[in-house]
């Protein structure tokens, strides 16, 4: 069976070009005024984790030949994921074009069940899990993957040249509040067929939870950069404690700045090793990621952010010595708001964690003034994922942040930091004619030793200091370079905790 054969019309979208964001948004609208329901397929228990193993699950693909679009030689394909193991439910799949939205049937000859024999026990309804899109991204003969939608409301992409790291969302609700997280979840997706020579592909997606339901439109172009153009009608059912836009999911186990108490040949293991952030009065600042003994939440107040992103800013092999999961081509992700967000705050969310198995970093924007059941909230931004931008920031940047117990010397309780920025103009000044360090420490912790020297290996600057805190209170601590009043860097920020 071929999937480019559906036949079931939606009826409300008579042709590719009267389908778009609005009828998704009506649909939102419409279920946002009703109670909350659970409009997703579930999947037979004997198809979930505890019965269906991983090896199980993996064994299952989809035949690259049934791909939709591939017999017509169009320029992206798509392929699309079995229900099961950890994806308890399905979500609806529609193909719009000239004639319309048509729904795609599941099949299960779509798939190679490989070893395993329950092939005929799947039922015809299920549906999908989600779904996988393909572009020759790096040459003409090999449709690479580029863009996967899978479970609840994850997506992820790569840049020409990455491998998968880090996750986006389309939406977070209540992260790390004390009445738990919801997780809301697209329920539908509407791809949009390209034309012949097509350079981008148009998905359009149906997220609902009970607090929220929302209508997205997702437009991916691929290259070096990978962008993905994103519009989004939101209409909450109820008064959200903590609204997050734009989430960015990542891991961080470990890295240089981390204390370790076990053994492990990588020196770090890492999706991505900092939140940056732009503001709108031009200032970037850098925050290393760290895996804390506790959960830790840091806010950064903006107006009308100009962005903000987890970033894998290390590229080195050598950083990770890890052949298999190749930590150095890890993309980073950028959000640039399209449009006035108002006023708000970026909220990094950093959770404890034994492992490197699961996602522990996330990091979204809040507004300050949510929107009300009965109101709706649209915005707009492009998320880019990519390997490495110098533009970001445009000036001198920090390349790593290591702390010990410090000197011999150091008073008990006392911790030194070491922050290596490098750029091309801050290296090109001359150890006669050093800029000067702006460190400042918060909670009354005490500042001292501090010293900013050439480094002679890598021609950028050491800034070393060393604090003692009051009282094992947490200390915010903020550095950066300036000469003749030119600020040289971005803005280093941290914080210590008891």
């Amino acid at each position: 069976m071929r999937i480019g054969c559906a036949v079931a019309v939606l009826a409300w979208a008579s042709a590719a070009g009267a389908f778009g964001l609005d009828d998704v948004a009506r649909q939102a609208e419409q279920i946002a005024r009703q109670p909350y329901q659970d409009r997703q397929t579930h999947v037979p228990p004997w198809m979930l984790e505890g019965s269906m193993t991983y090896d199980q699950w993996r064994d299952i693909r989809f035949r690259p030949a049934q791909a939709l679009w591939r017999k017509e030689k169009l320029p992206f394909e798509v392929q699309l994921f079995h229900p099961g193991l950890y994806f308890d439910r399905t979500v609806k799949v529609n193909v719009v074009d000239a004639s319309g939205a048509h729904l795609l049937p599941f099949s299960p000859e779509l798939f190679d069940y490989g070893k395993n024999d329950f092939a005929s026990r799947i039922p015809r309804d299920i549906g999908y899990a989600g779904v996988r899109i393909h572009y020759p991204i790096r040459g003409p003969e090999y449709y690479d993957e580029l863009a996967v939608f899978l479970g609840a409301s994850y997506f992820r992409a790569l840049g020409r040249d990455n491998v998968y790291g880090l996750s986006a969302r389309g939406l977070a609700i209540d992260t790390v509040e004390p009445g738990g997280e919801e997780f809301p979840r697209f329920i539908e997706f509407w791809l949009v067929r390209p034309e012949p020579g097509a350079t981008h592909l148009v998905l359009y997606a149906l997220l609902d939870s009970p607090s929220a339901s929302g209508a997205y439109r997702f437009d991916l172009t691929p290259g070096i950069a990978t962008t993905v153009d994103v519009e989004v009608r939101l209409f909450p059912r109820r008064t959200v404690r903590k609204l997050g836009l734009a989430p960015l999911t990542s891991m961080f186990f470990f890295g240089e700045n981390t204390t370790r108490a076990f053994d492990d040949f990588r020196p770090e293991v890492h999706d991505s090793d900092g939140l940056l952030l732009h503001f709108d009065t031009g200032e970037w600042l850098w925050r290393p990621l760290d895996n804390p003994t506790r959960v830790n939440v840091a806010s950064f107040r903006m107006h009308d952010p100009r962005g903000f992103g987890l970033v894998q800013r290390d590229r080195a092999f050598a950083s990770y010595q890890d052949i298999e999961t190749r930590a150095e081509l890890r993309p980073s992700a950028w959000v640039a708001p399209r449009g006035d967000w108002g006023d708000g705050h970026v909220e990094l969310v950093e959770i404890p964690t034994a492992n490197e198995k699961l996602d522990n970093i996330v990091a979204f924007w809040t507004p300050a003034d949510p929107p009300e059941p009965g109101e709706s909230l649209a915005y707009a931004y492009t998320l880019t994922w990519y390997g490495d931008d110098p533009s970001r920031p445009p000036g001198a940047r920090t390349i790593a942040t290591r702390r010990d117990r410090g000197t011999v010397d150091t008073p008990r309780d006392g911790y030194r930091y070491v922050i290596d920025f490098e750029g091309v103009a801050l290296n090109a000044l001359a150890a006669t004619a050093p800029p000067r360090a702006v460190v400042s420490a918060g909670n009354d912790a005490r500042l001292y030793d501090q010293h900013l020297y050439k480094n002679p290996v890598t021609g950028g600057w050491r800034l070393s200091f060393q604090i003692k805190p009051r009282n094992d209170q947490p200390v915010e601590l903020r550095a950066y370079l300036e000469r003749q009043g030119d600020v040289l860097t971005e803005t280093w920020s941290s914080v210590w905790l008891p």
